[in-house]
């Protein structure tokens, strides 16, 4: 839980402000999840912290929204895409953990 939280201040994921009158706050959950190698022993542990944006609604609490979700049709379309024209595709991961 610390290394999410140091994670989220140091790329400053958001920031702290005041709560407008007559407005709720997203509640929070803390997603806790075990990963195993491939000998089923545990490989580390991961503990993620996600708003409850469903408790919001439209044009009470936002006006729009983002999130950035790749869609498996884009996916599909850009696979094509290479193997049409003979290109290459790089693949990695993004951590956002601090060492």
């Amino acid at each position: 839980m610390n290394v999410e939280m140091i994670s989220i201040e140091k790329n400053q994921t958001w920031k702290l402000v005041n709560l407008p009158k007559e407005k709720k706050t997203v509640s929070l959950k803390w997603v806790f999840k075990i990963k195993y190698n491939e000998d089923d022993n545990i490989q580390k542990h991961n503990a993620r912290i996600v708003a409850k944006g469903y408790s919001q609604k439209h044009e009470v609490d936002f006006i729009e929204t983002f999130a950035l979700v790749t869609r498996m049709e884009t996916i599909k379309i850009v696979i094509a895409l290479v193997a049409q024209l003979q290109l290459q595709v790089f693949q990695f991961d993004v951590k956002s953990n601090i060492s």
